[in-house]
């Protein structure tokens, strides 16, 4: 079992900046691939961005590419989004999720994850 709590949301405006983290509980997050997916309102969730287990592999949607960075610090059982040029368009809510992968490599689908955060609140403004 796998409690994941996003944090470092809020509200910015379009050019600026934001780092969310998302804190795991259990010894296993090693285990893990991570991925942050985003869902706006009346939109479908949308895959963002994910990293593999070792943090040697990373995959970003095409809309974020060069904007925004996954890493990740097993020791400190954390995963990072750094959000750069921001733009309202990026409004949403953003999940981090966990997929049981030992393999080093990542997964964009979100039916491949395990266990999900409740989320973390992005607002873009113009």
């Amino acid at each position: 079992q796998v409690q994941l709590v996003e944090s470092g949301g809020g509200l910015v405006q379009a050019g600026g900046s934001l780092r969310l983290s998302c804190a795991a509980s259990g010894r296993t997050f090693s285990s893990y691939a991570m991925g942050w997916f985003r869902q706006a309102p009346g939109k479908e969730r949308e895959f963002v961005a994910a990293i593999s287990w070792s943090g040697s592999n990373t995959y970003y949607t095409n809309s974020v590419k060069g904007r925004f960075t996954i890493s990740r610090d097993n020791a400190k059982n954390t995963v990072y989004l750094q959000m750069n040029s921001l733009k309202p368009e990026d409004t949403a809510v953003y999940y981090c999720a966990a997929d049981y992968l030992t393999s080093d490599y990542v997964r964009v689908g979100y039916y491949n994850y395990d266990y999900w955060g409740r989320g973390t609140q992005v607002t873009v403004s113009s």
